[in-house]
């Protein structure tokens, strides 16, 4: 393929994609219909996703629940923020944040929220399920019990003391397990026939529930839900395969909310909100507003210096960085990349360093037309000089973000990851415009100019 047929195949591509990108940064939805039965092939809202400090909401600190001798491991604390993550969604609550800040504790923003108690409400229910040794005595479904979870491993069931005599002493149940053990939850039906749910469990879980099942045979498991007893079955043999079924007074729907919430709204670690606040969004409407100001100067600012300073060549670097900000947009919708301010002003940071590739490659280009060469010459020779420069300056800016990227992650630092992101979505298109755009265009409008008819056209 000669490179006349190249370029034009790169033009075709480079055209789809601006297009795609324009459908998608002039919508809030976009998608498909089928033609033979008028049903959506696909469907996907891509409107553009503000955090908490553009458009206001609720932001809460929680803690792990559970006494400070107890260790609580990093693994516990990250699938307990997903599942909370799962949870606040499952409300409608969308762009959720959450992020692990330490040891113990999880960050959580949530942007536009209208009813913040109810999010409240829904972070503390902690969805800790137990399995629980009840021996001979068991618990009756509804009843609320205390369980030794979180204090020591091996503690066997003890009574509670009370100083009121005429109060009877609460036993504490012995925790045998924890819902984290826990791989699956599906519908089924018990031995009689009636609604259940069962259970799969981890390698570490089977052998847990292994050994106790094999030592308490004929004695109570009580399955505990939030402190209160769902099902007290007898284990009437060694369950050693790792499945089980939870058997009770279920519906075909009690039992199906019962294995959604297993599946998806046990928490490893139980937590507990210990800050909570609002954040109004009059501030954030303003910030919007100057952010969009300063973009939108920046980059005609930017357009206008390539023009006049590059000349023609200027005008092709024009029409890349127009193409910039039109892809870069549509993946801010399509990933969705949430914007915060600190986001913002990456973004706005990328819009200038986006035209940095293109500087070094004209400069390098009328260097090659001032030594004689032809136009053609002059484009492909000023890109292979220049590409190492725009290549080291280019992945040490993505070694900065990545770098921002972890300190952020690791201390709930969402200002400090937003910023990393744009940031690195920016680099990431300016290349790409620079490698692509820039070149095509330049060999397709310049391949059949002669210099010397034209001098003033490149600023020489």
């Amino acid at each position: 393929m000669n490179r006349r047929n190249s370029n034009t195949n790169w033009l075709i591509f480079i055209v789809a994609l601006i297009a795609l990108a324009l459908w998608i940064d002039l919508n809030d939805k976009v998608g498909a219909i089928n033609p033979f039965n008028d049903k959506p092939l696909f469907s996907r809202n891509v409107e553009v996703q503000l955090g908490l400090d553009l458009r206001g909401g609720l932001q809460t600190l929680l803690e792990a629940d559970v006494p400070e001798t107890t260790n609580v491991s990093s693994d516990d604390l990250e699938i307990t923020r997903q599942i909370l993550e799962r949870r606040a969604n499952a409300l409608g609550v969308s762009e959720v944040i959450m992020q692990t800040a330490g040891e113990r504790r999880i960050v959580a923003e949530f942007p536009g929220v209208t009813d913040p108690e109810a999010v409240v409400a829904s972070l503390q229910q902690t969805g800790l399920m137990e399995f629980v040794d009840m021996g001979s005595n068991p618990a009756q479904e509804g009843t609320v019990v205390q369980t030794d979870w979180g204090q020591t491993d091996q503690a066997a069931p003890t009574p509670a003391p009370t100083t009121d005599p005429n109060q009877p002493t609460a036993t504490v149940y012995h925790t045998v397990m924890t819902g984290a053990e826990l791989t699956e939850a599906t519908v089924s039906t018990d031995s009689l026939g009636k609604p259940g749910v069962s259970f799969s469990l981890t390698a570490e879980g089977a052998k847990i529930f292994a050994d106790y099942t094999t030592n308490h045979t004929g004695q109570y498991l009580g399955i505990v839900l939030d402190k209160s007893v769902i099902s007290a079955p007898v284990v009437n043999q060694p369950i050693t395969d790792g499945n089980g079924i939870i058997s009770g007074n279920f519906t075909v729907e009690s039992a199906n909310a019962l294995a959604i919430q297993l599946r998806y709204g046990s928490l490893p670690v139980p937590v507990k909100v210990v800050q909570s606040r609002t954040v109004g969004a009059t501030l954030g409407e303003e910030s919007v507003s100057k952010s969009i100001r300063a973009g939108t100067i920046g980059l005609t600012v930017v357009i206008i210096f390539m023009l006049l300073y590059y000349r023609l060549p200027g005008f092709v670097a024009d029409l890349a960085l127009i193409s910039y900000a039109l892809f870069s947009l549509a993946l801010f919708k399509l990933i969705p990349v949430v914007l915060t301010l600190p986001g913002l002003a990456g973004f706005i940071l990328s819009i200038g360093m986006a035209v940095d590739a293109n500087i070094l490659i004209f400069e390098r280009l009328k260097e090659e037309l001032r030594g004689g060469r032809t136009i053609r010459q002059a484009i492909d020779l000023g890109w292979n000089r220049a590409w190492p420069s725009i290549r080291d300056s280019n992945i040490s800016t993505l070694i900065t973000c990545s770098i921002l990227y972890i300190f952020g992650n690791a201390f709930g630092a969402s200002i400090v990851k937003g910023f990393s992101v744009t940031l690195a979505l920016g680099v990431g298109v300016s290349l790409f415009t620079a490698i692509i755009v820039t070149r095509t265009i330049l060999h397709l409008v310049l391949d059949n100019l002669k210099l010397a008819d034209h001098p003033r056209w490149f600023g020489l």
